[in-house]
């Protein structure tokens, strides 16, 4: 994604943009998982990869968003950062929707603290109805998730998936969560400009080398 600002640009009065809050995973975790894929791509030609410029895991897509809402939806997203602490990810294994034997899209799970990730994917959509610019899809349970590869018509992916099952990826700091217009590019490949960006409150304190004290 590109470089963050704390504010709305590129778009004139009455333009509806495209809008998801995302988090973005550190420069080192994309490197591992991009050589990971790289000969899985050579393999399957046959599908749409996305890029890893493109890498991100979707907190809330929230389809066309007027400037007005997109206004109100910043300090709400900023608010909703403040009151969730970072937290440790993982990408983790592979899954297929609807399912691997007649796929549309190929992803990488994730692990760690879900949990946190659940409740934070629940603040930035509460936030977004509150602004004005309700997810399409609010009310469905949450599947964090990253995307691989589309697939032009439904296709058998199952080998792919069980390349992918033991992945255990680097574990990583959600630390940041951001609101992102993307923008019908070349061939059809959507380009991400991010519009805000607010950090997380830091993690709880563990305890120190000694242990925690009474």
């Amino acid at each position: 994604m590109t470089e963050p600002t704390t504010k709305s640009k590129g778009a004139a009065p009455g333009e509806l943009m495209r809008l998801f809050v995302a988090i973005a995973p550190p420069v080192a975790v994309l490197d591992e998982l991009d050589a990971l894929t790289a000969p899985l791509r050579a393999g399957r030609p046959d599908l749409r990869w996305t890029s890893r410029q493109a890498w991100h895991v979707t907190l809330a897509f929230l389809g066309q968003v007027d400037e007005a809402a997109a206004g109100r939806l910043l300090p709400r997203l900023e608010r909703a950062a403040r009151r969730h602490r970072a937290f440790l990810l993982a990408f983790s294994g592979a899954g297929a929707f609807p399912a691997a034997a007649r796929a549309n899209v190929l992803w990488s799970g994730l692990s760690g603290d879900r949990g946190a990730l659940a409740k934070l994917a629940q603040s930035a959509a509460a936030g977004a109805s509150r602004a004005g610019a309700p997810p399409p899809d609010q009310g469905r349970r949450f599947r964090p998730h990253l995307t691989l590869a589309r697939c032009r018509m439904p296709a058998d992916v199952t080998g792919l998936v069980a390349a992918l099952a033991g992945y255990q990826g680097l574990p990583w700091t959600a630390d940041r969560i951001h609101l992102v217009r993307s923008r019908l590019g070349t061939a059809e490949r959507p380009r991400y400009v991010t519009l805000g960006s607010w950090p997380l409150r830091p993690p709880e304190p563990g305890p120190g080398p000694e242990g925690p004290r009474s």
